[in-house]
């Protein structure tokens, strides 16, 4: 927003270069007053009051010196409406710079919203293996301990669940630490997240965005599009400055001297402001840099260059877009798929687990063959919630290519 405000007033201060000039100075001044008649109003700066005849007196006299002048630009061959619609052009730019700054956020505050409900699930998951690994340490020390099963039985149910409570330690630390990132962008550390968990874990469904093609008007198009313009308008005005420009002026001044009418000069300080005179100026100037022809007309070629520079850069990077979203609708469309077959393949998982979990406590199986069971249902339920963080990922990326994150915002 301050980059914003900074180029909005930049705008206002490139506009106001059409407005009159006015400049006004003062002097006091010792000096010869060797010279020719005649009134003129010199630029601020040094100034010596001449006399117009050989005078009596001192050698040196005091004056006394005030003018106003006005200079205005009436007519520059297009280059101040061309500076001003630069300004305007480069106003938008920094606009659209932060609506892309914005959309950029959004993906971010997504990704780490997203990363946070991926961890929270690891951490559930790795407490639902820790709580079977110890109901198997359980019923294996009650074996042991009636003799039916070994004691190493014992001592591999124990160490399962030991390693199982260090993965749990693990992720509850990536847990924290994504909630940290995550309180870095929300401001507040009183993030209630329970409800989306549940939905994290349960998408409303296979989503694909209505939107087929990237918008012309998607913020970081917008930025390019509005900065070539920039270049352009810029060229045009830079090649235009070197026509000649013309310019209405005006001027009043105030002179005092130490010379008086009939040639005798006074040194003191106090008689300069003596023998006043007003003179006024009126007049149309034209002002042509007829060096800056060849140097206006290659900068001129160079913002030219620039701007036809971004045009191809805006084409690149339009279609880049409209394949990453073709393809990332490809891609959503297919890991929703994924996700029904890894529920389906958790579902059988936990099915078969408490089966062979029956057939354990009866005896008819030995706990290596138990173990392995409960192996693949933890890879089953692990490529599920992988599934699950990448189709969510999937739809960050889409919202961010459609610049509409309202999918997302309210099913998350």
């Amino acid at each position: 927003m301050s980059a914003v405000d900074a180029a909005r007033l930049n705008e206002r201060a490139v506009r106001s270069n059409a407005l009159p000039q006015v400049r006004a100075q003062a002097q006091n001044t010792y000096g010869t007053y060797k010279g020719s008649a005649g009134g003129f109003f010199p630029q601020p700066g040094f100034f010596n009051v001449s006399g117009s005849v050989p005078a009596d007196g001192s050698s040196v006299a005091a004056n006394s010196f005030g003018s106003a002048t006005v200079e205005w630009e009436l007519f520059s061959f297009g280059r101040l409406l061309k500076e001003n619609e630069a300004a305007g052009a480069l106003s938008g730019q920094t606009v659209s710079e932060k609506d892309a700054y914005l959309l950029n956020l959004k993906k971010t505050l997504s990704e780490r919203y997203i990363t946070l409900l991926y961890h929270d699930a690891k951490l559930g998951w790795t407490a639902k293996n820790a709580e079977r690994l110890d109901s198997i340490r359980y019923i294996t020390s009650g074996l042991s301990a009636a003799g039916l099963r070994p004691a190493a039985d014992s001592l591999l149910a124990s160490s399962s669940y030991v390693q199982a409570m260090g993965e749990h330690d693990k992720w509850r630390g990536l847990r924290e630490a994504s909630f940290i990132q995550l309180a870095e962008l929300y401001g507040d550390n009183a993030i209630d997240y329970t409800a989306s968990a549940g939905r994290f874990a349960n998408p409303v469904g296979d989503y694909v965005s209505k939107e087929n093609t990237i918008s012309p008007s998607h913020p970081l198009l917008d930025v390019l599009d509005k900065r070539s313009r920039y270049y352009t308008l810029s060229g045009e005005a830079q090649k235009r400055s070197s026509l000649p420009s013309l310019q209405l002026l005006g001027g009043y001044s105030y002179r005092g001297t130490g010379i008086g009418p009939n040639g005798t000069v006074s040194g003191a300080w106090k008689d300069g402001f003596s023998n006043t005179t007003n003179n006024v100026l009126a007049g149309i100037g034209i002002t042509w840099n007829i060096t800056g022809l060849h140097t206006s007309r290659l900068k001129g070629e160079k913002l030219f260059k620039d701007a036809e520079s971004t045009r191809l850069l805006h084409s690149q990077y339009e279609q880049a877009m409209q394949a990453d979203l073709s393809a990332s609708q490809v891609k959503i469309g297919q890991q929703y798929r994924q996700l029904q077959k890894t529920g389906l393949a958790v579902k059988q998982s936990q099915d078969a687990y408490r089966m062979y979990l029956a057939r354990y406590r009866s005896g008819i199986i030995a706990l290596s063959e138990l173990l392995q069971i409960r192996m693949l249902l933890e890879q089953a339920e692990n490529a599920h919630i992988e599934a699950l963080r990448n189709y969510w990922m999937l739809l960050a990326g889409q919202a961010e290519l459609t610049a509409d994150f309202d999918f997302l915002f309210n099913n998350l």
